[in-house]
């Protein structure tokens, strides 16, 4: 491990630390400052994007990527909005969860407080520095950022401008760093002592090579292959919509559907119009082989497409014969993303909630709105697909962690042991 990487760590760890300490409008101040100072930086930022772009062409990047890359206006536009949107939210830091008498005089609180240092590694995506920055900042925590090298001078600009922002508030620039080379990847993973969560945001393969070479808790989020389940009981018109916009709005999002499963009873009718407007949108269909039967043209499916994140217009269909068969193919097959049902049966959608195993699941709309941000968290670090806590779009409430603070008056434990021990008030406060 290089020096200069664990120096560099230390800085973070510094400033981290006084971040900490700050109040809430110094760390909104703050916010507001990158948010200025992005926008003043906008045609940098652009530009800097559009040099990412012509080279991830030029070495051949592939389209989901690319499309994930591109950092125009419009969304850099909405990713300082998603800035100013975390300002607004409550500070999570500091909010008292127990607040409970043990006796009279000791006092015992259960206090959130930040976590630290985050190291987050990302691919493509370089508006995710701007959400990542900020929930950072307004949780209280250091973050040292490891974009793709496809977005390596966009992240560079945008770092810069944050660091430029914060220069002149209470928050030491210090507590946002970048990382620019592959090797450095490595070395983020080993630095235990400094680092206290890395959240990888990339393929499943990357993110299993993370948590196979670091002792630093890992916040894992793989790959997004969600369903949209058309049950017996769906009202075509709306099934229609909810899939078209399911695969098609944004179709490299992670959750953007990869497969379709319609139940056997409306797939005769189904099918024909699902297929007219996904092929309307230049989705290409794969499908089973009574899929087949009604669609005769379309590719045929491999067990392979049951597995596969698309990221792209490409779209597996089945078609399944109950309920449950439908949430057993799901079980088997889904990454714990984001799975939706579109049905008019309150029981089958009550059911199919229940029994999914994902991060979320949804009964009449779509997938697409898997989103920190359309959460109403402002933004997000990234969406976990683990079982436990934090699971689904990480905003604020998964940076931070809680201490227990006991205040006393020269109690010991003696007093409450052996014969003549006293008892415990255990008086709840708030």
């Amino acid at each position: 491990m290089t020096t200069q990487l664990v120096n560099f760590a230390q800085k973070t760890r510094q400033a981290a630390s006084s971040l900490a300490l700050l109040s809430t409008e110094s760390k909104n101040q703050a916010i507001e400052a990158i948010a200025v100072a992005l926008e003043s930086a906008r045609m940098e930022i652009i530009q800097a994007n559009l040099a990412d772009c012509q080279a991830a062409t030029q070495e051949g990047i592939a389209k989901p990527l690319y499309k994930r890359l591109q950092l125009d206006e419009h969304k850099l536009r909405e990713a300082i909005a998603g800035v100013r949107d975390v300002g607004k939210l409550a500070d999570p830091v500091g909010k008292v969860q127990i607040h409970r008498e043990i006796d009279t005089g000791l006092i015992l609180k259960r206090v959130t407080c930040p976590l630290g240092v985050l190291g987050i590694i990302f691919e493509a995506r370089p508006e995710a520095a701007i959400q990542i920055i900020s929930l950072a900042i307004k949780s209280g925590n250091g973050v040292i950022l490891k974009g793709g090298k496809e977005a390596l001078r966009s992240c560079e600009a945008i770092v810069k401008a944050v660091k430029q922002g914060l220069s002149h508030t209470a928050v030491n620039p210090d507590a946002v760093q970048l990382l620019t080379t592959r090797e450095e990847i490595l070395e983020l993973l080993h630095l235990e002592k400094y680092v206290d969560l890395i959240i990888p945001r990339g393929s499943n393969s990357f993110v299993q090579f993370v948590q196979d070479n670091t002792r630093i808790p890992v916040l894992g989020h793989a790959e997004g292959i969600c369903h949209l389940y058309i049950d017996q009981s769906a009202d075509i018109k709306k099934a229609i919509s909810i899939t078209v916009d399911a695969k098609t709005q944004y179709p490299s999002g992670c959750n953007a559907i990869e497969t379709l499963l319609i139940h056997n009873s409306i797939a005769g009718e189904f099918l024909p119009q699902i297929a007219k407007a996904l092929q309307a949108e230049n989705v290409e269909l794969r499908g089973d082989q009574r899929t087949l039967e009604i669609l005769p043209k379309i590719t045929p499916a491999t067990d392979t497409d049951w597995g596969t994140e698309y990221s792209d217009l490409i779209l597996s269909v089945k078609i399944v014969d109950s309920l449950e068969a439908a949430i057993t193919h799901i079980n088997n097959y889904g990454s714990r993303h984001t799975e939706g049902i579109i049905t008019e049966d309150v029981k089958a959608a009550e059911i199919f909630q229940n029994l999914v195993n994902a991060a979320g699941v949804y009964h009449n709309c779509s997938t697409r709105f898997a989103d920190g941000f359309r959460y109403g968290f402002g933004a997000e670090v990234g969406i976990s697909t683990q079982q436990m806590p934090p699971r689904g779009p990480v905003g604020l409430e998964g940076l931070v962690t809680y201490k227990y603070q006991m205040s006393g008056d020269g109690h010991i434990v003696n007093t409450y042991t052996g014969a003549n021990a006293k008892s415990f008030t255990h008086r709840d406060l708030i």
